[in-house]
């Protein structure tokens, strides 16, 4: 791997982790068009760290909001901010049960399967045209919506679908805040990220070299930058109802996918 690859698979990661457009979707799709040696296949330490600097990146956009949040919890009290963790925790369920019981069939699905990665953009766009047309509220995210919203996150496992659309788009069309939608969809995925950093880690299969110590850093500080720019451009695009030109993105994108498939 090159610099100038760790710079590219660093923005990439950091521009799709918030913008609702599906990284899987799209590496499936790249690895199709260009042949899988055409895309530099990162270490499973890359990916680590990459995955790394945009969990940073949200906490940094988020810093206030987390920080008030732990003052609350340390509070010891059922207060709002502890019934946010735990929203929080509820949400996780359903992704963390299908990543340890239906792991290796969900791998499966990956492998240049372009008809399932156009069909499900072709959702995503659905989902995002459907929330950009809701009417803004100020309801709270409440525990139903929170496990709800969590299926929401496990089905985003699926290549072509959006983590982040999926999620927002949800709880959008579940009559939620839009500004909290998007608050909570991209910090109820900071806990799932590193418990998968931490997963990684206690297997073993980690290997380090000096030699890449460049390449890693440069792929942090991409994906890490990126992230900012990303995840503080959503939230805007969401206040202003504006997520319907990634509806047409997805849309265009998955048929063209789909037209691939069938011509090939």
């Amino acid at each position: 791997m090159t610099v100038t690859d760790a710079v590219i698979l660093g923005i990439i990661q950091g521009l799709t982790e918030f913008l609702p457009v599906s990284s899987s979707g799209h590496l499936e799709i790249g690895k199709a068009l260009l042949g899988d040696h055409s895309i530099p296949k990162e270490s499973l330490l890359f990916t680590v760290v990459l995955h790394f600097a945009t969990a940073l990146s949200t906490m940094v956009v988020f810093r206030k909001d987390i920080w008030l949040i732990v003052k609350g919890v340390l509070k010891f009290e059922w207060n709002e901010d502890l019934q946010f963790v735990s929203k929080i925790a509820l949400s996780m369920v359903p992704a963390v049960l299908i990543g340890l019981f239906f792991e290796a069939q969900l791998e499966s699905l990956f492998g240049g399967n372009l008809l399932l990665v156009g069909c499900m953009l072709l959702v995503t766009a659905g989902l995002l045209f459907l929330a950009d047309k809701a009417k803004d509220t100020h309801k709270k995210v409440s525990f139903k919506n929170a496990f709800i919203i969590g299926i929401a996150q496990a089905i985003a496992m699926l290549p072509g679908i959006s983590r982040s659309g999926a999620t927002i788009s949800t709880s959008v069309l579940l009559g939620n805040d839009k500004t909290r939608a998007a608050r909570f969809s991209f910090l109820m995925v900071v806990p799932l990220i590193f418990g998968k950093i931490a997963k990684d880690l206690l297997s073993g299969d980690l290997t380090y070299e000096a030699s890449n110590f460049t390449y890693l850093s440069v792929g942090f500080i991409a994906a890490f930058v990126a992230g900012l720019f990303a995840c503080t451009w959503m939230i805007s695009l969401v206040k202003k109802s504006k997520l319907s030109y990634f509806s047409v993105y997805c849309a265009i994108v998955g048929i063209i996918a789909i037209i691939y498939t069938l011509n090939t």
